[in-house]
């Protein structure tokens, strides 16, 4: 009868184990404070998204009740998500949004990036273990309205907060020394309903935990960040994860059938389902050093790769075409170094960035797939620099990216060199102009103004962005921890709808 007992109850333990929920990246999801309504945390696999409900009469004073979705975290990090309500709402003041906090004590010191009912877009905190909570009203910080996204960053001490309207770069909302949160911390999402005989709904996606790996970060010596490769739909900005790893790899194309994407890792080249799974070695023959710089024909049936010859001048980068389904590469040109960026929409013609005669500046230049004299397409000066070019659809342009006049801006010409235009004025140094099959749309990658202009480095914040092929002005579309390798070729879907990017995080 014991063992019977025994057998019964291991049942009942497997089978409630077996209904828990997946809440995604998160590890523990709970009520904190007891609230008179259980809170409930679920993530819906098909588009990455999570949903929680919460009760609580508030977070404040000197104890909070709220519904707690969270990771154990160590260190400094970026955490960056959108959030939505769900509904009228009864209370303005419910709250969703990010908390840091030392403990699953109600009373526990925190700091929130919090999002209210009534658009109230604040940071605020408690500082010690049973103190009351600090009146933002009494802060200086400044306070916008129905913001979206909303990031929290811990450096140090210090707490960072911003927050973005859908289409605008982050703003800086404030930020505050938390000098009692210890080094390993909670951090995750909350949702509380400032009524507690309420449940309130929060809808919350393209949740990202970034660790960022600093300035001096020496990828030979320290290793590689993990990497993401991410799938977006241009319009809505809705992101998907479809496969990640510790290590690097960059630089996704889509695949002319739409099923595939295609993306270098250790000198290969790989294709995954864009749907996830594992990837799958593409053969390039000899060609075992290839760099982030490829890309595929209009026709769909060649590609382009930048493989490095040892022994060369700027490391050997050199441009050659081999079929698509994979094969033994045909050099394009012997000059180094040399970078693919474009084809033409003949299909007969490449463009590519170099460098040549031993000066320390890059043009464009183009030539047949063929081989033969490479023409030059831009004659700049020492100091300035231009890459990232590629021909429009059409035909009738090549867009670049060049600092021309200062920062790192988007620009286009005509095939010949001739009539350069510039197509973006801002503060941002931008990168990597790609034209959407379609030829309405161009993507982009932002890097900080405090970026060199000709240097586009890794593991940066940084921004992707949108703006029409005729020009007008660019719209933010995805807001991430990247930089080198997470767009720096064509990397469109076929339907011109959704672009492939990568994203880094550190461990």
């Amino acid at each position: 009868m014991k063992n019977l007992l025994v057998l019964i109850f291991c049942l009942i333990i497997n089978n409630v184990k077996a209904q828990d929920p997946s809440i995604g990246i998160f590890s523990s999801s709970a009520d904190i404070g007891n609230p008179k309504n259980r809170g409930i945390s679920v993530y819906n696999e098909t588009d990455q998204t999570y949903t929680i409900k919460g009760s609580g009469y508030n977070i404040w004073f000197e104890r909070d009740e709220f519904h707690y979705l969270y990771n154990k975290i160590k260190g400094d990090f970026i955490l960056t998500a959108n959030f939505k309500f769900e509904g009228k709402g009864v209370e303005l003041h419910r709250k969703t949004g990010w908390m840091l906090r030392s403990s699953t004590d109600k009373s526990s010191p925190h700091i929130s990036a919090t999002l209210h009912g009534d658009g109230l877009t604040l940071l605020q905190w408690r500082d010690n273990n049973g103190a009351p909570m600090k009146d933002p009203e009494d802060q200086i910080f400044a306070r916008g309205s129905k913001y979206e996204v909303l990031q929290i960053e811990r450096a140090g001490k210090v707490i960072f907060m911003r927050a973005a309207h859908p289409g605008e770069p982050l703003e800086n909302i404030g930020s505050y020394e938390m000098i009692n949160l210890p080094d390993e911390i909670l951090a995750g999402l909350f949702v509380c309903s400032h009524n507690p005989d309420v449940v309130e709904e929060a809808t919350i996606w393209n949740v990202r935990i970034d660790k960022p790996v600093g300035d001096n970060h020496n990828a030979g010596k320290d290793g590689y960040p993990g990497c993401r490769l991410e799938i977006m739909n241009v319009f809505d900005g809705k992101r998907m994860v479809i496969y990640e790893k510790q290590g690097r790899f960059e630089a996704p194309n889509w695949m002319p059938d739409g099923t595939k994407l295609l993306f270098n890792m250790d000198g290969l080249l790989y294709e995954i389902p864009v749907t996830g799974g594992e990837p799958e070695v593409l053969n390039t023959g000899f060609a075992n050093r290839n760099n982030n710089d490829h890309g595929i024909s209009f026709n769909g049936k060649l590609l382009a790769i930048s493989h490095q010859r040892e022994g060369l001048p700027g490391g050997g980068s050199t441009v050659y075409v081999l079929p698509l389904k994979g094969g033994k590469p045909k050099m394009v040109t012997e000059n180094t170094p040399s970078y693919w960026h474009g084809w033409a929409p003949n299909n007969k013609e490449v463009l590519y960035v170099g460098q040549r005669n031993n000066i320390p500046v890059y043009n464009i230049y183009r030539n047949s797939i063929k081989g033969g004299k490479e023409v030059a397409l831009t004659n700049i000066k020492e100091g300035q620099h231009v890459d990232g070019c590629e021909y429009s659809p059409d035909g009738k342009y090549i867009y670049f990216n060049g600092n021309l006049n200062g920062t790192m801006q988007i620009w286009r010409m005509k095939p010949d060199g001739s009539s350069m235009e510039q197509m973006t004025s801002d503060s941002y140094n931008d990168w990597f102009p790609h034209v959407s099959p379609d030829g309405k749309w161009i993507a982009f990658i932002s890097f900080p103004a405090d970026i060199e202009p000709n240097s586009h480095p890794s593991y940066k914040r940084v921004m992707l962005r949108l703006m029409p092929a005729e020009g007008g002005e660019p719209k933010v579309i995805a807001w991430l921890y990247g930089g080198q390798g997470t767009i720096n070729v064509p990397s469109w879907s076929p339907d011109s709808k959704q672009i492939a990017f990568v994203s880094n995080s550190g461990k």
